[in-house]
Order: structure tokens, then sequence, then C-alpha cells
């Protein structure tokens, strides 16, 4: 006899052991003289008897321990498919069941099919991926928790970052708390809105133990960008002092949201006087020449302060009429600083990844490469004179096709000179009521910005000079020659030809609406 084969189950359930000569000597303890020969098995066969004893016993003991191991499985396994039935069964009674759990669950029960099918060829346990899928759904409720938790952590630690950013720019300015915001709004019910864009909403309310009349600006969405926005908004306006500017009295910063706080200027807005006073209650208003020229001056200042009179130069980049706002005696302020930003200094262009502003005040460089500089609010504010002289809107699609662009519309006419660019002039204006050395200082100045060079365009503290002194250039013929009208009627690879300010308007004219929310326009 070679060796005797016995089916022993180990700790795995299943398994061989073959016992020979050499086992048996080990057995009986004969290890220390080497393997028994034939011949000394022959002389004694009560060792052979012993050797087949000893395998029978190993074979009764290996089938009794694989029964009692297959008992034990069996009673598991039904324990396993009771607990995961009852899983599906909670599941199923649940309404949002995701697609994920409904994979595991359909998953779980192949197992179980699979398992029974192996149980029976007594092959090895397959118990353990049921009860792994069941963890997983365990697993995944408390990782939902988790998850939540983690989401409000980061949100709270994202304000306290950005708390600490602002520091340094808020030692003046108030803090509010969401309720009081809430309780000035009144909720923020439409009644209180009064203007926004597309990242920001503006209410009106009162605020604080003297009921002081304000302007809440919420900023729109929970992502970085909008945290960012609101970030250099408050820091830029925190840091200025002009008379001509709106200023910010407090701000909010809770995980409801984020807000600033402005002082509430009752007038209006520019635009809504130039362009909607007629279309409201049968209103026939007309804002006066004096008003207007008076806006055209402290708003003229109210940009060199930012190009010059700050530590850094601001650009505001979205100067239009609705952004200007007129106190009850019509002393203007410019307001909205939501896409302003720092540049290294005035004439030191920069290119911006994203566009942003107004269609109908971009800047050719600025819309079609990117260029940014304290030129791209020269050209803007270009446009606003001209609606101050025409009373017309920028950009209106009821105008007769090819005149919708007010540029384009005035450019022919500002080529020709002074008497030719009367026609521009508003004709709800009556003859005398202006000064016409006012009007042709208000034509030269709206000229100048809006030289489609760059290079061309004034500082703007030329422009306020321009607008202010008597002995301004008022002989049309030197202030061409000087090159402020560069641009106009000339092709060269330097300039803007019709074709491509045909495409500008093509691409301006897209989404404008007829009626523009204005800010602070009830």
């Amino acid at each position: 006899m070679g060796c005797v084969h016995s089916g022993f189950g180990d700790g795995d359930g299943g398994g061989g052991s073959c016992i020979d000569a050499k086992d048996v000597a080990l057995a009986t303890g004969r290890g220390g003289g080497g393997v028994a020969t034939p011949g000394e098995l022959k002389k004694g066969s009560s060792w052979e008897k012993m050797a087949w004893g000893t395998s029978v016993m190993l074979s009764r003991a290996s089938a009794v321990r694989r029964r009692r191991w297959q008992r034990q499985r069996k009673g598991g396994e039904d324990e396993n498919k009771s607990w995961l039935l009852a899983e599906a069964r909670a599941d199923a009674a649940t309404e949002a069941e995701s697609a994920h759990s409904s994979f595991r669950l359909s998953f779980g029960s192949q197992t179980e099919a699979e398992a029974e099918e192996v149980m029976e060829k007594a092959a090895t346990p397959a118990a353990t991926p049921v009860l792994l899928l069941v963890n997983l759904e365990d697993e995944k409720e408390g990782s939902g928790r988790g998850n939540a938790h983690a989401l409000k952590l980061r949100e709270r630690q994202g304000l306290e970052a950005l708390e600490r950013t602002i520091s340094s720019a808020t030692g003046n300015l108030s803090r509010f708390t969401y309720s009081e915001i809430s309780s000035a709004t009144r909720g923020f019910s439409k009644g209180r809105e009064i203007g926004g864009g597309g990242l920001s909403r503006v209410y009106r309310g009162r605020i604080g133990a003297g009921r002081r009349a304000v302007a809440i600006k919420r900023v729109e969405g929970r992502d970085r960008d909008s945290a960012k926005a609101f970030c250099r908004e408050l820091m830029i306006v925190a840091s200025l002092g002009s008379p001509f500017v709106v200023p910010l009295l407090g701000f909010c910063i809770d995980q409801e949201g984020l807000f600033l706080v402005y002082k509430y200027v009752s007038g209006g807005s520019l635009d809504h006087h130039l362009h909607l006073q007629g279309k409201k209650k049968g209103r026939r208003k007309v804002l006066s020449w004096e008003a207007r020229y008076k806006v055209a001056i402290e708003i003229a200042r109210a940009i060199e302060y930012l190009h010059f009179g700050t530590d850094r130069c601001i650009i505001h980049r979205d100067i239009k009429p609705s952004n200007i706002l007129l106190s009850s005696n019509k002393t203007p302020k410019l307001c909205d600083f939501g896409m302003a930003t720092w540049t290294n200094g005035p004439s030191l262009p920069f290119l911006c990844k994203c566009v942003k502003g107004t269609f109908g005040y971009l800047a050719p460089e600025y819309f079609q490469h990117g260029k940014l500089s304290d030129k791209t609010d020269v050209y803007a504010f270009g446009v606003v004179l001209l609606e101050l002289i025409t009373g017309q809107k920028a950009i209106d699609r009821a105008r007769p096709q090819g005149e919708e662009n007010l540029v384009l519309l005035a450019n022919p006419l500002l080529q020709q000179g002074a008497v030719a660019a009367e026609k521009l002039i508003d004709p709800k204006l009556k003859p005398g009521s202006y000064r016409p050395s006012e009007m042709n200082r208000m034509f030269l100045a709206a000229t100048a910005c809006l030289s489609s060079q760059e290079t061309a365009r004034p500082s703007i503290i030329d422009v306020t000079r321009m607008l202010q002194r008597e002995d301004a250039h008022t002989d049309w013929s030197s202030f061409m020659a000087n090159g402020c009208l560069a641009g106009y009627g000339v092709r060269s690879d330097e300039t803007m030809g019709m074709n491509e300010m045909s495409s500008h308007l093509a691409l301006a004219m897209l989404d404008v609406s007829d009626e523009e929310e204005d800010l602070y326009d009830r």
C-alpha cells in the first residue's frame, strides 16, 4: 500500500489528505529511524492494521465535520436570504429608489440562485457576496448622511474663508443679520423688487433702528464665481469715497445667501428718465438739458475718480444709463459694480477670457478681442453722451433696419460736422432750452470717446476738461486734425471696416429685450 486517500474537511470545508508509510511512521513515534521497510511491515502486520484504522477514523471525522459545516452554512444562508428579502421589500416600498440600488438588489437575487446551485454541488461557499451587497446598501445610506454633513462643513468653511478675505475692507461697514435682511425686504417679495440682472436681484427696504432706506442686492448662486463676484464688488465699493458713487452701507454673509446693502437713491435711473418716463401713467416729463449736462460732467468725474483717484485703477465695465441713478435734485451717482475689476493702471490693457458688459456699450477691441483698459469705459461713456444728446436708446429694434445701433446711426452725421450733428438733438428739447456751446462740447466729447481706435480715444481726464472748459476745442476741423475722429469713414487695417461693424451690430442685437430690467425704475 503506497498511500491511503481520504476526504478530509479542513477549515475551508473541503480538501484532501494523503497518508503514506512515512505518515504512519510519524504517527507511531518511529519517525526518528526513517521510513519503515516492507520487510518490517510484513513482520509487524499490526502496524498495517493500525494505519488502516487511522485512515478510517480520519475519514469518518471529516464526513462529520463536513455535514456540520453544511448545516451551519444552510442556516446562515437562510438568515442572509431573509435579511436581503426584507431589505428588498423596504426599498420597494419607497418611491425614490435609485437605479444603482435596483441594480444591487437584482444582483443580490442572482447571487442567491447561484449560491443555492453551488451549495448543492458542495462547492466553495457563496454566502459572502450576498452579505457584502447588503452591507454596501447600508454604507450608502451612511455615506449619504456623511456627504450632507461634509457639504455643510465645506459651506461653512467657505463662508469663513470669504469673511477672512474681506475683513480688511469691512471696517467702516455695518454687518446685518439675515433676519434683518429678510424683514427689510418682506421676505424678498416681488413688490419690493426694483431690478436685477443675471447674477443678482435688488430689493428696496428699510433697515436698522433708524429705518434707513436701503437697496439690498442679493447675489444669486452658491458657486465659487458668485462668491468671487460678491467679494470683488464689496472690496471695490468699500474702498471708494466719491460723492458721485452710490455708497455701500453694509453687508450680510449667511448660509441663506450673500447680500450687499447700499444707500437707496430715490430719484430713479437715467434710463428711466430718458426712455421710460413717457411710457408709464401717461407722464410726459422731459429731462431738461440742464440735468443732462450735469449728468455728463459728474459721471465723467466719477469715472475719472475710478481710473485715477484710487490706489488701483478700477474699470467699471458696465457704464450705461440704467447704472446711473439720479437723486431728488438730479445729482447723478454711478452704481452697480458687479462687473468692475482692477487693472495695473490706466492705458495698460490686458486680455480677458470672458467679455462682460451690455451690448451697445462694448468697445470694439473689447467685444472682438477681449482687450480691456480704461478706454473701454471711455467708449461706453461716449454712448451715454449720445443718449443724452438724442434721447434715444443705444440699441433699439423699433428703429428702421440699419439704424438699430445708435453709434452707427450717428456716425455719418458726426463726420459731417456741427451743423449736420444738430440733426441728432432730441426733438423733445426746445430750441432755446439749451446752450449751443454746451451742446457742441457734448458732440465733440461723444465723438472723441467713440473712436474705433483705442489709442485715438482721449483719457477720461481729457473728456472731463472737454466738457467743462469754455476754451476747449470747438472747431471741428482742428478737432479732426488731432486724430479724435480717427477711424470714422476710413478704411485701413488698423480700423474697423463696415463689414466688421455690421458683424458687431449683428452680435450686439442677439438676446436684446425690448424692456430691459432697470434698477430703481419704480
